[in-house]
């Protein structure tokens, strides 16, 4: 059984390949762009039957050169949102997107695909519905103008699309992003090199550090992807843990995990920060407007499409990866 999986070097897509594996699942397609190389370490451990390049993946999949898969997972996309070049944004994350659809459709092959909580900006409402997606750069207008196209073809698909909104992903495999990694991913390193993270000063009405984001771990995600892949239900879903926790929680959470691990005792946040073991530094200018300072997924709809896993909380996650960079060192 064919699977492909686009965007595999990446984040999540290693992540949901590793998933796909320990499944017993090998005939995987895997598509990405290596341009910047270091992204092949998050394959060296997963098993697949070929790689494609990203600028021949649609020609090769036209003319019937991969076969015809059992389901494509698109989580291939340009997530960087701070980018500022709005025709490659389109037509990376959607003109790229909508061929891919096409094709799926025209095959009857089932698409889940990776949409983004970006698309609600300052929300305050994260819910499925037009009247609450207000993007606030190109990145989720991109994600956003997909949905769109999504959502006027549910009536009349041949084939299944789902398409899941991930809110603040963090977890393995992700240094490759650099500046577009996790907070959590950020904290860890801070830490361990300089015996301290930092946080960004109040903003937005929320005091020191007190921002807060629906933080989910890479984990959860997969499963999300592979929820709808065993039992699919057309649709846009939310895929969050429907929780919203401070980045205080997350920076605590590393400082306390390292402690730890270093046979050090855990610290309450007060604490922590007297100590200077969280600083807070000036919020940047360059963000003011642009900043999600709140975001909490409404999972009403994906509860009711039956993925009803639990999903780990900061707490859990955050020291679940900690241990795992600590073992990847």
């Amino acid at each position: 059984m064919q699977i492909i999986v686009t965007g595999a070097a990446g984040f999540i897509g290693a992540n949901l390949v590793q998933a796909l594996n320990a499944r017993g699942e090998r005939d995987i397609v895997a598509v990405d762009n290596l341009t910047r190389s270091e992204k092949f370490r998050n394959l060296t451990d997963c098993e697949i039957a070929d790689y494609v390049d990203k600028d021949e993946f649609l020609d090769l999949l036209g003319r019937g050169a991969l076969g015809a898969p059992a389901v494509v997972f698109h989580q291939g996309a340009c997530s960087d949102t701070m980018a500022t070049d709005g025709r490659y944004m389109l037509a990376n994350n959607y003109r790229f997107s909508l061929r891919l659809l096409d094709w799926c459709q025209a095959k009857s092959v089932p698409l889940v695909y990776a949409s983004s909580g970006s698309v609600y900006g300052l929300g305050p409402q994260f819910k499925e519905e037009r009247a609450h997606e207000k993007p606030l750069n190109v990145y989720g207008y991109s994600k956003f103008l997909f949905d769109q196209i999504v959502r006027r073809r549910l009536a009349k698909l041949s084939a299944p699309v789902i398409g899941l909104r991930y809110f603040n992903v963090y977890g393995p495999r992700e240094a490759h992003k650099g500046r577009m990694a996790s907070v959590a991913f950020h904290h860890i390193n801070e830490f361990r090199a300089d015996g301290k993270v930092r946080l960004f000063e109040g903003s937005h009405g929320y005091a020191n550090g007190e921002q807060k984001r629906d933080f989910i771990h890479v984990d959860d995600v997969v499963a999300g992807n592979l929820h709808f892949w065993e039992k699919p239900k057309s649709g846009i879903y939310n895929l969050g843990t429907g929780r919203a926790q401070s980045f205080n929680e997350v920076a605590l959470t590393v400082v306390n995990t390292l402690r730890t691990a270093q046979g050090k005792s855990a610290l309450p946040l007060a604490r922590a920060v007297t100590e200077r073991l969280i600083e807070y530094i000036a919020f940047p200018e360059a963000l003011r407007g642009k900043y999600q300072a709140y975001t909490q997924a409404d999972l009403t709809l994906l509860r009711a499409a039956g993925f009803a896993a639990p999903m780990m909380n900061v707490e859990q996650g955050t020291a679940a990866y900690v241990r795992w960079m600590l073992g990847a060192a």
